[in-house]
């Protein structure tokens, strides 16, 4: 009877979608628009409310768990019809598997959507977003979003929790790693960036699947960086620094928003009717679907804003929650909510049509296995031209902080080399936090990439020294014998991959367990030493900035990390990275960032009464923007065109870059305006464009950076969204503290759309 009613229901479903497949060349976006609607209407007219809610049900298989197990008996569900989602699995043969079963055995037929956490690649893992972020460069970003697509819909996912758009300034917020940093401008391009690679410019592809924009909001400004706390953030903060990014997105077409953890003005996000109504469909016109954290409609009763668990459902559907992750609240509780009048049917319908909408431009309804292909995934999983692909974005996200005497490029023919640390021959831990289905087994090591690099006359020593974390210092002796037998010292260091990521908060930032004597020690024996930082987020490394003579922040740079960091070492690839993070001196400093307010007493050494530590600068250790290059660059004066500019005026800014060293390189030019005076304090300076070049040993390039009043745009006193009539200076240089100067003024005051 059940394969009967699949039949006759797959009919209509094939009458509605005739020309789905090759009809489509022929049809207008109009036309294709209309043909979704009406089928999704049709069916939408078919189905009861227990179907209904669980087309708004999201639960996780066995595989991966990040909180409680709420439901063990996902697959009888499925078959019940009261799941219209599956994460936390992957592979071809079990999501065929289980869509087989759905499809088989539910009265309507309606495909089942999988998801996952692709992060920062499939099973060819990438650097972790962070990392990515360093990079600047949007095209690889992008690149290495879209290969993971590729590799993940092979595998039958069709929906990536990613990216994650926070903007973050708390490294003891261990999510940090997930995102592009501290900065607005380019956290957005960075947003549209992912969103494009993960999504494609077709959703019919069976190799594109839907991004996902989180935390929705403000989820990285969790107060002590303590993951899943309070926020208390200002309206205008909010706006300025937190929504843009997840707008980038949405303008790049993401398909779904997740909510987030937190509260956000006295109202947890997910069942903030602000947020996710007034915002997000009615002020920006969002048309995809909303979904939660895990769990985060059960935790409502936590935050106490709720009494009970149905409560809680309530307030999340009609706040324009539209999937339930994992709590099953909307199943258990909703059909007596709708009986009471507490939830209306009419808002239970419009999530539904917005969530068989995403699967109808899937093509899910024509074909539900399109994505499930165990011939696909063999010839698609870590095809050699993405391992090479993750080899080249993990080289550009490698940051060189520091670099006395030329010590770096190392010559390959170097007669003895120490390698020392627990990342030598680390394998696990080189992929980074939320690695996924990532296959860690398969990343090539520091030692392994070394050994391919150097010439075979080179004799390489090795020692472990420590642990990542622990008190064992039994190793130093040997550690210490080691590197006096050598020409020159590789110092391996870091944090473990699940020291940073979600639930991975720390109250100190210093490398872990006894690494930081280890440091010490093999320092004290005078040997060159270059030590190489694997993390997940900045750590306070102020004594050894200031004694170790070459320092490369590598952080989890994914399966290629041994190549790359070897292709860094001697000089393959020149280091072009920047940080998109500061790195503070000590955790007292934060949070540091660049672009923060002016204050009324700024700080005067000569003066008690101003702001300032008794114990440390008020500068950071290495600021936003900062990355070193084995050559040098010299910046000319900026020349602008005009000195005043009008609301629908540009002005273009012209510098000179040369490359005054020995070596051919890239840099990254960086452009930043400030504000003087505004209705509302301003920051002190915002970074507004950047461009990447190459710039060959003795030559130079001439840039132009063309100043819209988009450019200078903010919400103001009124919270209304414009540009204030004023001066204005602009700088352009190497980093966020070393810059060249200029000034302009705009005559006119002016509203604007938001972008």
């Amino acid at each position: 009877m059940r394969l009967k009613s699949v039949f006759l229901v797959g009919l209509v479903m094939c009458g509605a979608l005739s020309s789905f497949g090759k009809g489509n060349k022929k049809e207008t976006p109009w036309e294709k628009e209309a043909k979704m609607e009406t089928f999704v209407n049709s069916l939408l007219k078919k189905m009861t409310l227990e179907e209904k809610l669980g087309q708004l049900t999201l639960f996780s298989s066995s595989w991966d768990i990040t909180g409680p197990i709420t439901n063990n008996n996902y697959v009888e569900d499925v078959m019940k019809g009261k799941v219209g989602a599956i994460f936390n699995a992957y592979s071809a043969d079990f999501t065929l598997r289980l869509q087989k079963e759905n499809m088989e055995n539910t009265r309507l037929g309606i495909p089942l959507l999988f998801g996952y956490d692709v992060i920062h690649g499939h099973w060819t893992t990438f650097p972790i977003p962070l990392a990515e972020s360093c990079s600047w460069d949007l095209d690889w970003i992008e690149k290495s979003a879209r290969i993971a697509a590729i590799e993940a819909t092979s595998e039958g996912l069709h929906w990536t929790f990613a990216p994650m758009v926070d903007i973050a300034r708390d490294p003891r917020w261990g999510r940090i790693a997930e995102g592009a940093g501290e900065d607005v401008f380019l956290g957005c391009e960075i947003a549209k960036a992912r969103v494009h690679g993960f999504q494609g410019d077709d959703l019919s592809l069976d190799n594109t699947m839907l991004a996902c924009a989180k935390h929705y909001a403000a989820y990285g400004v969790a107060q002590a960086g303590r993951d899943y706390h309070t926020v208390d953030v200002s309206n205008r903060e909010l706006w300025n620094t937190y929504m843009p990014p997840f707008k980038a997105a949405l303008n790049a077409g993401v398909a779904t928003f997740m909510t987030s953890f937190n509260e956000l003005d006295g109202t947890p996000c997910t069942g903030n009717d602000y947020l996710l109504d007034d915002v997000l469909r009615k002020q920006w016109g969002f048309d995809g679907f909303v979904v939660t954290d895990y769990t985060s409609i059960m935790e409502m009763t936590e935050h106490g804003n709720v009494k009970d668990e149905k409560e809680a459902g309530e307030v999340a559907i009609n706040a324009g929650v539209d999937m339930d992750m994992q709590s099953g609240i909307f199943n258990d509780y909703l059909p007596q909510s709708v009986k009471e009048g507490k939830v209306l049917e009419s808002r239970i319908n419009t999530a539904v049509i917005q969530i068989l909408k995403m699967k109808y431009r899937l093509g899910l309804f024509e074909d539900p296995y399109r994505y499930s292909n165990v011939k696909r995934a063999k010839k698609t999983l870590m095809k050699p031209e993405f391992i090479k692909a993750s080899r080249e974005l993990a080289k550009r996200s490698i940051v060189l902080l520091k670099n006395d005497k030329q010590i770096l490029p190392l010559k390959k023919d170097i007669k003895k080399l120490a390698l020392i640390g627990p990342y030598v021959k680390n394998r696990r831990d080189l992929v980074g936090t939320w690695s996924g289905a990532g296959k860690w087994e398969k990343a090539v090591t520091v030692m392994e990439g070394i050994e391919k690099a150097v010439s075979k006359k080179t004799e390489i020593l090795y020692a472990e020294g420590s642990k990542l974390f622990g008190e064992d210092k039994s190793g130093f002796a040997e550690a210490v014998a080691t590197a006096n037998q050598a020409d020159a010292v590789v110092l391996l260091v870091g944090e473990p991959h699940d020291w940073s990521g979600e639930a991975a908060s720390r109250t100190e930032l210093e490398l872990p367990g006894v690494q930081p004597e280890l440091v010490k020690a093999i320092v004290e024996t005078g040997k060159p030493v270059i030590m190489v930082m694997m993390n997940g987020r900045p750590l306070t490394i102020d004594w050894e900035a200031a004694n170790v003579p070459a320092i490369v922040e590598a952080w989890h740079l994914g399966v290629q990390a041994g190549p790359a960091i070897a292709d860094v070492l001697f000089g393959d690839y020149n280091p072009s990275a920047k940080l998109t993070v500061t790195f503070p001196r000590s955790v007292g400093q934060i949070p540091i960032y660049y672009n923060m307010k002016h204050t009324g007493r700024p700080m005067n050494p000569d003066q008690k009464f101003t702001s300032k530590y008794l114990d440390s600068p008020n500068t950071p250790l290495y600021p936003f923007g900062f990355g070193l290059s084995y050559t040098t660059f010299e910046y000319s004066d900026i020349k602008l065109d005009t000195q005043e500019m009008g609301v629908n005026d540009y002005i273009t800014a012209k510098i000179n870059v040369k490359n005054t060293g020995n070596f051919d390189g890239e840099e990254i030019v960086q452009l930043y305006i400030q504000d003087l005076v505004g209705s509302v304090t301003r920051p002190v300076k915002e970074l507004k464009h950047f461009k990447k070049v190459f710039i060959a040993k003795g030559e130079s390039v001439d840039l132009e950076f063309k100043i819209s009043a988009e450019d200078l745009a903010f919400y103001r006193k009124d919270m209304s969204y414009g540009v204030e009539a004023g001066d204005f200076k602009l700088f352009i240089g190497t980093n966020s503290d070393d810059l060249k100067e200029t000034h302009f003024t705009l005559t006119q005051t002016a509203p604007l759309a938001e972008k």
